[in-house]
């Protein structure tokens, strides 16, 4: 039987665990939700990556991702393939090459978004009543804490 971390109460423990498995699940069934058919998780990931930001070096979305930069070429190269993304010189190094969504990427990364956010809130008005949706809104004030640094 584990045993809880010096000063940690049982309270605390079991909140971080089913925290944890909650999180796991929810974010498996909103992958889930996505038009990720064609796409391996990692194309789906790295094109997600690609639509919080404007532009990216391979090297610093191989960094984002925790991958081997190899394994971020094959990754650009299946997108690319995809018509999904497109790489053009840096004009502030002429050696490295940026990674941009196209319109195609931008529109899929925006519609699997919008698939997202119109499941999870279906889902909060079908299973949840008025009451319940806002005690979830309050406990996310309370989770926000926990993304702070």
């Amino acid at each position: 039987m584990a045993t809880n971390p010096e000063g940690i109460s049982e309270s605390a423990v079991r909140a971080a665990r089913d925290l944890r498995v909650v999180f796991s699940r929810l974010r498996r069934r909103l992958r889930e939700i996505a038009d990720t058919q064609d796409l391996t998780p990692s194309q789906t990931s790295a094109l997600t990556v690609l639509g919080k930001s404007e532009d990216s070096s391979a090297s610093a979305l191989a960094a984002a991702e925790g991958v081997r930069p190899q394994s971020m070429a094959a990754t650009l190269a299946a997108l690319a393939q995809h018509g999904l993304i497109e790489r053009h010189p840096d004009p502030a190094d002429g050696r490295r090459q940026l990674v941009t969504l196209t319109a195609a990427g931008r529109a899929r990364v925006a519609d699997n978004r919008q698939a997202r956010e119109e499941w999870l809130a279906r889902a909060l008005q079908d299973r949840f009543t008025e009451d319940e949706r806002r005690r979830v809104i309050e406990a996310m004030t309370l989770l926000e804490r926990l993304a702070q640094p």
